[in-house]
């Protein structure tokens, strides 16, 4: 990591921010160095008539891994044919899990060669036969005209394959939403999954707070989940009436499940546990344009990137301002993205194909940001934040959730509840395994290091039943009569065959991103790692006496409490009053149950 994003967590920006990092990226413009070729042209017709004089000849060769698919055309296949191109959008679709994306009128090699209005269309006709065959929707994203040695019209065709919902599989991405506090981040979220604009005064955000004080306050202080289903034609599922949470599952190819957390800075210990435990795909930034980036942006911003968790930006109440405060604001943004900590090439986008082509090259860059302008009261390019959820493709692969499934059952703890006849339910994310109903799992560790024997008696996820759930799902589990009292926050239920150790010292390899002295021994930390988060001493900094902001240093922590359940190579993260930095386990001294309280220093 470098350690130059301290630069985003102590003083303020320079506007020079250091060497650019090449320019704004256009979306239009940008389209000839991703498989998704965006065209710069206008939009007739409802469609894009790219200029042949500036149309990208040439998109990447096509990969063999990967949900992307090129065909130069599928006019009349043999039967032999149609089963080969139909186990070939099976594999598509299984790497893109559930979704995948043809480029019909491209070559192999990535040459636009286009067809002809007539072979455009049997093709589609038999790609729709296709997806019929294995379950599937198509949509066509957009069409371009291309040049290429023909004095009859050719163009190329964007189609998004997914699959109908089967059995709850559909597929699921977790979006953390950052900004400062009033920047309306409830607010956005109210209205895009409840699909009514709000009144300027908040009303959208009311069904999104959980105690009194925020709905008092207007300001979110806990961690709260929406969530957002598209169909697999691509349509909003939440704006029926009267849909439940189970319909909504019921009825959704791919779920976007935001996780709204806190901008205050009092209640930054609480995103930090947001951003560390609920494992999110992307964060979507909210930046008010009226203010800029102040408060807390700064810092949510730098989080995003100490723990490489990929955002986009969304600059909202445009209706509030100038159109030349509203480009301001997005300059400000530009020249931060492009300092040396960040090395983010800014993506404006301004209209439907810049979002289908912002959503694929995020996925493929991780040095791409998107950012979007709009309104929850006018309702303004809300439309384009939606297009860029439907299309945004999963951002890990299908090889790493299977390696991860074939591993023992780890399931994290992050809430816990009790709920009238059912008894106590954890929440969390399952880290590795396939979790069942029925399955016994061992729960902890406990203050004096133990691990206790327990049974899931049902799973639900996004709110309806589950019966199977599969690395990388957030769920909830009901534990019956188990003594709610014996758990806590930061826990782990794992297999028993795994044979878990615990800890009370580690040892860690860590930049300090920003402290006001000298960062020494004794000094006093809380931690983060995943989902556990607790006081701890530094013991030893080796080969150093003390520390200053930027440096690195391999560093011994001591819990202070009870011992916890770490693994080499995990993410950690520190802080102490304006004190942070980040890391990764690089040891942990292993210690039996019986030896935990002496290991504590009790």
């Amino acid at each position: 990591m470098d350690s130059r994003v301290s630069e985003l967590f102590g003083g303020c920006c320079r506007p020079g921010g250091g060497p650019a990092v090449g320019g704004t990226l256009k979306a239009r413009g940008a389209g000839g160095s991703s498989s998704c070729g965006g065209p710069k042209g206008k939009k007739k017709n409802g469609r894009n008539r790219g200029s042949k004089a500036n149309n990208p000849p040439y998109l990447p060769p096509e990969a063999e891994d990967g949900n992307i698919e090129y065909k130069l055309k599928l006019v009349n296949p043999s039967q032999y044919r149609f089963e080969h191109l139909v186990t070939q959008m099976k594999w598509r679709l299984q790497e893109g899990r559930g979704e995948a994306v043809y480029q019909i009128g491209v070559e192999d090699n990535g040459l636009l060669v286009g067809l002809a209005e007539e072979e455009m269309r049997a093709s589609l006709k038999t790609l729709h036969r296709m997806a019929e065959k294995v379950g599937a929707d198509i949509t066509v994203l957009r069409e371009r005209e291309v040049d290429y040695d023909s004095d009859m019209p050719r163009k190329i065709t964007e189609v998004l394959v997914r699959k109908v919902p089967d059995n709850q599989q559909f597929l699921d991405l977790r979006v953390a939403v950052l900004g400062n506090v009033d920047s309306g981040k409830s607010t956005l979220l109210g209205v895009l999954t409840q699909g009514e604009l709000d009144n300027g005064r908040g009303r959208a955000r009311l069904n999104l707070f959980r105690h009194l004080h925020e709905i008092q306050s207007g300001r979110t202080s806990s961690i709260s989940f929406e969530i957002l289903g598209f169909n697999s034609k691509g349509e909003v599922v939440n704006y029926s009436d009267s849909r439940t949470a189970e319909e909504i599952c019921e009825s959704s190819s791919k779920m976007i499940t935001f996780i709204d957390l806190a901008g205050h800075h009092k209640y930054l210990h609480t995103t930090i546990f947001g951003l560390t435990s609920y494992c999110p795909d992307c964060a979507l930034l909210l930046v008010s344009a009226n203010t800029g980036i102040a408060g807390t942006t700064r810092e949510h911003l730098g989080l995003a990137l100490a723990l490489k968790v990929p955002f986009f930006i969304v600059v909202s109440k445009v209706d509030l301002c100038a159109k030349t405060t509203v480009e301001r604001t997005v300059r400000q943004l530009e020249r931060v993205l492009k300092q040396p900590g960040c090395h983010k090439v800014p993506m404006l986008v301004t209209s439907e194909d810049d979002a289908v082509t912002a959503a694929q090259q995020f996925a493929q860059s991780p040095n791409v940001t998107p950012i979007f302008t709009l309104s929850s009261v006018s309702g303004e390019s809300l439309d384009l934040l939606k297009v860029f959820l439907n299309i945004l493709p999963p951002l890990t692969n299908s090889k790493e959730q299977e390696e991860l499934m074939q591993q023992l059952t780890e399931f994290q703890v992050d809430e816990i509840y009790t709920v009238p006849e059912v008894g106590t339910v954890v929440g969390g994310t399952l880290s590795s395994g396939i979790c069942r109903e029925g399955d016994q799992l061992v729960v902890g560790p406990t203050d004096d290091g133990c691990f206790l024997e327990l049974r899931v008696c049902s799973i639900q996820r996004n709110r309806s039943a589950c019966r199977v759930l599969r690395a990388g799902q957030a769920a909830t589990l009901a534990l019956g009569d188990f003594d709610r009292a014996l758990l806590r926050k930061g826990m782990v239920m794992v297999s028993p065959e795994m044979n878990p150790t615990i800890c009370s010292v580690f040892e860690a390899e860590i930049v300090l991103l920003f402290h006001a002295t000298t960062f020494r021994r004794g000094f006093q930390v809380t931690v983060h790692v995943g989902n556990v988060r607790q006081t701890a001493v530094v013991e030893k900094i080796h080969a150093k006496d003390k520390l200053r902001t930027g440096e690195k240093a391999v560093v011994r922590f001591r819990f202070l409490k009870h011992p916890e359940y770490l693994k080499v190579g995990a993410k950690l993260l520190f802080r102490e009053g304006v004190t942070k930095g980040i890391g990764h386990v690089t040891d942990v001294q292993a210690i039996a149950a019986g030896e935990a309280q002496a290991n504590m220093g009790f």
